[in-house]
């Protein structure tokens, strides 16, 4: 008669449950930060529109006008773009959205920032998450410069903060191993990872300068 044994994986060495066991990893002290910041940036940009956008309604509905306090021209004009189409796409206000992501991108800045480590599935859902605010964020920006044609000064801000943490958790999904990527471009991100969130945003700056070329010179 055979005897079946059942393999007690307590008693493996370590390096072997280390390989079964899935891979977590942990951001570095410098990219908890920036979430951090990020977040709190985009954040406070959500939080002030969010306050514009009801002090609007709330005139409106008492047969008033408010400007709000970040529209000085007829193109740096937050209540043209607040009071468009395009800034309630979803039904509600968008930057009530921000309010809800960009609170879940500190609260993972702050965990990494106490040496919290996460598995693949949950760098790739919040690496989704973060392509998901730079698609959004980049169609804004389309719609504010040639179809509003106007621009808010903290939905820039909250564009910004949303690039920035995007292209560093990419870089960082890539150079861990999480995001397939041929050698050369692990390599780039080692040592460039700046390069890509500083030419996307030059890239709008320009945009925005050659789209109003002529009211900034004159």
């Amino acid at each position: 008669m055979s005897k079946t044994t059942v393999k007690d994986v307590s008693t493996e060495p370590e390096p072997a449950r280390a390989a079964i066991a899935p891979r977590a990893e942990g951001g570095s002290r410098a990219l908890a930060l920036l979430l951090v910041i990020t977040g709190a940036a985009g954040l406070l940009a959500a939080w002030v529109i969010t306050i514009d956008k009801f002090k609007i309604l709330e005139a409106k509905a008492e047969g008033k006008t408010f400007t709000p306090g970040c529209s000085f021209n007829p193109v740096v004009s937050c209540g043209s773009v607040m009071e468009s189409k395009q800034a309630a796409v979803f039904g509600f206000p968008n930057p009530m959205l921000g309010l809800v992501c960009y609170g879940i991108v500190i609260g993972v800045g702050v965990s990494l920032l106490a040496r919290a480590r996460f598995p693949r599935w949950y760098w790739l859902t919040f690496n989704a998450g973060c392509l998901f605010g730079v698609v959004f964020c980049a169609w804004l920006m389309f719609q504010s410069l040639y179809r509003i044609n106007a621009l808010c000064l903290w939905c820039c801000l909250a564009w910004v903060a949303t690039i920035l943490m995007f292209w560093y958790v990419t870089s960082f999904n890539v150079r861990k191993g999480f995001l397939p990527a041929p050698g050369w471009l692990k390599g780039f991100f080692d040592e460039f990872t700046w390069v890509m969130p500083v030419l996307h945003i030059g890239i709008i700056g320009m945009l925005i300068l050659t789209r109003w070329w002529d009211f900034w010179m004159s």
